[in-house]
C-alpha cells in the first residue's frame, strides 16, 4: 500500500529570463483548494502589473486532484509545462505560480513552454523536497476501567497521544500510518467498550 508521498516543506522562489521577459516562479506546500485560491489572489495583487499569473497544482496523496491554468497565455504553453515539472518530481500538495513580466519580444510557443518549464523547475530546486507519511487521524474513546489495555497498545505501537482526557470516559486522539491502520484498529477493537472514530 502506497502510504508515503513527496511534497515540499517550504515556500520557495525561482527565476527564468528570456529576451527581456522575466518569469518569477513561486512554489508553495498546500493542502486545500481554498488555500490555493488565496495564494494565487495574493500573488496577483502583489504583481498586479504583470501580464500573466500562470499556475498548476496537485493535491492529495493519491494525486488525483490537479489543475493547470494558462491565464491568457496560448493554450498549454504555461500551466501544462508547470504541471509537467510537478509530475516529473512526483510531487503533490504543491502549488506553483509563475508570474510573467513581458520584455517586448515574443517568445513563440516553444519559447514559452521552455520558459515556464524552467521557471517552475527552479522554484522546485530552491525548495526542500520531503517525503511524508499518509496518516489517519483517530479519536479513541474508552472507559477508565480498560485504561491499562489501551496504554499498553499505545506503548507497544509507539502511537502519539494527542490531547488525552482521562475521566470516567476517556478520549485520546492519535494518528496512524495508513499501511498499519487495519492491524492496529483490529487490536483496538478487541478492547471492551472501546470506540474508534476516524477524523477528517
Amino acid at each position: 500500500m502506497e502510504d508515503t508521498y513527496k511534497t515540499i516543506s517550504n515556500p520557495a522562489e525561482g527565476l527564468f529570463k528570456d529576451k527581456g521577459s522575466k518569469f518569477i516562479a513561486y512554489s508553495y506546500p498546500v493542502t486545500s483548494e481554498d488555500q490555493i485560491k488565496e495564494i494565487v489572489q495574493g500573488i496577483k495583487k502583489e504583481h498586479y502589473s504583470a501580464r500573466h499569473h500562470c499556475y498548476a497544482w496537485r493535491l492529495g496523496h493519491e494525486k488525483l486532484l490537479f489543475r493547470a491554468n494558462d491565464d491568457g497565455e496560448p493554450s498549454s504553453t504555461a500551466g501544462k509545462p508547470i504541471l509537467g515539472q510537478i509530475q516529473s518530481f512526483d510531487l503533490t500538495n504543491i502549488l506553483i505560480v509563475v508570474v510573467r513580466y513581458f520584455g517586448g519580444t515574443l517568445l513563440g510557443v516553444s519559447g514559452l513552454i521552455n520558459a515556464y518549464r524552467n521557471a517552475a523547475l527552479d522554484a522546485i530546486n530552491q525548495a526542500e523536497i520531503v517525503e511524508k507519511l499518509v496518516e489517519k487521524q483517530l479519536l479513541i474513546e474508552f472507559d477508565y476501567g480498560v485504561m491499562n489495555d489501551v496504554m499498553k497498545l499505545f506503548k507497544d505501537e509507539k502511537l502519539p497521544q494527542i490531547d488525552p482526557q482521562f475521566d470516567l470516559r476517556c478520549r485520546i486522539k492519535t494518528h496512524i500510518r495508513l499501511s498499519e491502520l487495519s492491524r492496529i484498529e483490529e487490536g483496538l477493537n478487541k478492547i471492551e467498550g472501546l470506540k474508534v472514530t476516524e477524523l477528517p
